[in-house]
């Protein structure tokens, strides 16, 4: 298990951005390999950097927060982790970019690349919420062509466009100044080979379209927007498959809110059950269930059934949560009225003893 974000920065579950900007830079400077040559400084550096790229995002750690690493790693990679991450005021200490140190995303993109990640989606209602599920998932992505083995062709050479590097860099003067622009080489699409003989298969490209049936488990205590990462499903490149992210989302309950794994439901009674008591039914996830309406029961109030919500990824199970709506007659008879001053002069009796 991965020790806890906050623990690796020092700082308290309720830290401020700033607090954790400050305890990163703090720890940055000790362990950064270009300060620290001690054993096992990289590691601690790459530790802090990726706590840091989590809590300082403001989705992310709103995710880590409810539900740990566990489902945090289901829902992220080490890409996902450090994507769009906000390293921006510590160049000037550490000169570097993190991208490249982590060898996620390095901005050399020679030689030969994993395929690209794919992602689609499958639909749950709240009773798969509860129990899991399997879903039937129809996607289209790239495999590896058969008739050149991924490669594009054959009689392999060193490309004559980039000469292998995978790169073209090209010069535009602009007055006294001259920009470099670099781009992948089109002939060989990066890769720094070229072929004398195409694959007719797949044009070069050493990939074919293909449409994919596969059987996804969905976890109980998925949320509307989680991903889940199937590694390997993704599309071909030559060093290997990308992955495959399954986008889940929730359909509404005609009657039931969510609430993380609770879940808030409305009842509506007459005030004579608010005022005497009583047992009334309730929508729960898998139908009705009982529910005793305690004498003097106010409007408005959250009468909470424990364990009657939706999984949690974490372990255990939300409550359900009843909203009691207390309904007045509009109309009454002269009989109802009578009874209602009656009921009146007995409260004012009652009151009056004390």
């Amino acid at each position: 298990m991965k020790k806890d974000y906050y623990e690796i920065l020092g700082v308290p579950r309720n830290a401020s951005k700033e607090e954790i900007k400050r305890a990163y830079r703090r720890l940055a400077m000790k362990y950064h390999p270009d300060r620290n040559k001690e054993p096992g400084a990289a590691e601690k550096f790459k530790e802090i950097s990726e706590a840091y790229a989590v809590l300082s995002d403001d989705e992310k750690r709103r995710q880590y927060d409810l539900y740990g690493h566990g489902a945090f790693e289901q829902m992220y990679s080490a890409e996902d982790i450090f994507r769009g991450a906000d390293f921006s005021g510590f160049e000037e200490l550490f000169n570097f970019d993190p991208f490249d140190f982590f060898g996620l995303f390095g901005r050399k993109r020679r030689g030969r690349r994993r395929g690209a990640d794919v992602e689609t989606e499958v639909v749950v209602d709240l009773k798969e919420v509860l129990k899991g599920a399997e879903k039937e998932v129809i996607y289209y992505r790239t495999q590896s062509c058969n008739g050149c083995g991924g490669r594009g062709g054959k009689g392999e050479q060193v490309c004559s466009l980039c000469h292998g590097r995978g790169e073209v860099r090209k010069r535009r003067s602009a007055g006294l100044l001259s920009l470099f622009t670099v781009s992948t080489c089109e002939q060989c699409r990066g890769s720094g080979v070229s072929f004398r003989e195409r694959c007719r298969e797949c044009g070069g490209t050493g990939r074919v379209s293909t449409k994919e049936h596969i059987k996804v488990k969905v976890p109980p205590g998925v949320y509307d927007g989680m991903r889940l990462r199937l590694s390997g499903l993704g599309e071909y490149g030559a060093s290997g498959y990308g992955d495959l992210y399954v986008r889940i989302k929730v359909k509404k309950h005609p009657h039931l809110k969510r609430e993380g794994a609770d879940l808030l439901y409305e009842k509506k009674i007459d005030f004579i059950t608010a005022i005497l008591g009583g047992e009334v039914e309730v929508e729960g996830v898998e139908g009705k269930i009982k529910l005793k309406i305690p004498p003097g029961t106010q409007p408005n109030a959250l009468i909470r059934l424990r364990g009657e919500g939706l999984p949690k990824l974490e372990g255990g199970r939300g409550d359900l949560l009843v909203r009691v709506v207390v309904e007045l007659p509009k109309k009454v008879n002269k009989r109802q009225r009578e009874l209602l001053k009656e009921f009146e002069k007995e409260g004012k009796k009652w009151f009056g003893l004390f």
